[in-house]
């Protein structure tokens, strides 16, 4: 695995993330240059990626950058873009962004036009390499590069292409926002449990092993989840009961219509992003 130099503009989390699976996967080291203000993160990212570039100057690795990737907040997004746009004029980079709710057509012009811009939605569980990323290309991006595109994500999980851009926001919604929903689930179980009487630790660890066998049995079964779920959910049992509850009480409507608000939530942030660009 080789594509040259990649250097990201941020080396927080997700860029983490990123560059450790490339680091991983053989991707040689010298090829992977990081740029971040802090001296901190400079020292912890030199410590667990030896013999990768870090540097405080964005323009230090950009100007090197086959592949640039950005990793910065979304406020500060257009700033960083703009700064950096006389090197990638010349330097023609692919774009690949990690910052949620900011259009590749936005990003494109802040970076000044013509360039060939990836958008990937990771989230959290990619720092184990667990995660599972959305990616869209814009129409500049070629096939080559979609595939390195796809290279380079990949190494934190698998990656789900999408051909419409607002897909990005339900993305986000699913599974940027989707391990906070199993975290509060974990949790709720937990606490109900030490409420039954069960130790605090034995409740947490019956939340937490339960969630993790459901889901590899959902990865490897081919069944869908309606008949996995009737495989525990026998007529008249202690499953039933509680799912008869729950339908009961509309949980299904609820939580389509909070996922829906996390949907709308990106969406919104998308086109305030949007609109602040062009003050």
């Amino acid at each position: 695995m080789n594509y040259g130099k990649v250097a990201f503009i941020g080396g927080g989390n997700m860029a983490r993330a990123l560059a450790g699976g490339m680091y991983v996967a053989g991707y040689n080291p010298s090829n992977i240059l990081i740029a971040d203000p802090l001296i901190e993160t400079r020292d912890r990212l030199a410590n667990e990626f030896p013999g990768t570039i870090i540097r405080a100057d964005n323009l230090d690795v950009a100007k090197q950058a086959e592949c640039l990737v950005l990793a910065v907040k979304p406020q500060i997004l257009s700033m960083v873009c703009k700064s950096l746009k006389d090197v990638v004029q010349i330097t023609k980079p692919l774009i690949i962004s990690i910052a949620a709710g900011v259009r590749s057509s936005d990003i494109d012009l802040w970076l000044g036009g013509g360039l060939s811009v990836v958008r990937t939605m990771p989230n959290q569980p990619a720092l184990l390499g667990l995660g599972v990323s959305g990616m869209y290309a814009n129409e500049q991006t070629s096939k080559k590069e979609l595939h390195i595109a796809n290279c380079i994500i990949k190494t934190s999980g698998p990656v789900i292409s999408v051909s419409n851009e607002s897909d990005i926001d339900s993305v986000t919604a699913i599974s940027g926002s989707g391990p906070a929903y199993f975290y509060l689930l974990i949790d709720m179980l937990a606490t109900i449990a030490k409420d039954m009487g069960l130790d605090p630790k034995a409740a947490l660890d019956l939340a937490i092993e339960t969630a993790r066998g459901a889901s590899e049995i959902a990865k490897q079964s081919d069944e869908t989840m309606e008949t996995l779920i009737s495989h525990v959910r026998s007529p008249g049992g202690t499953t039933a009961a509680a799912l008869d509850y729950l339908d009961n009480s509309n949980f299904r409507d609820i939580f389509t219509a909070a996922v829906t608000a996390a949907r709308d939530r990106a969406k919104g942030l998308a086109d305030q992003v949007h609109e602040e660009a062009k003050d």
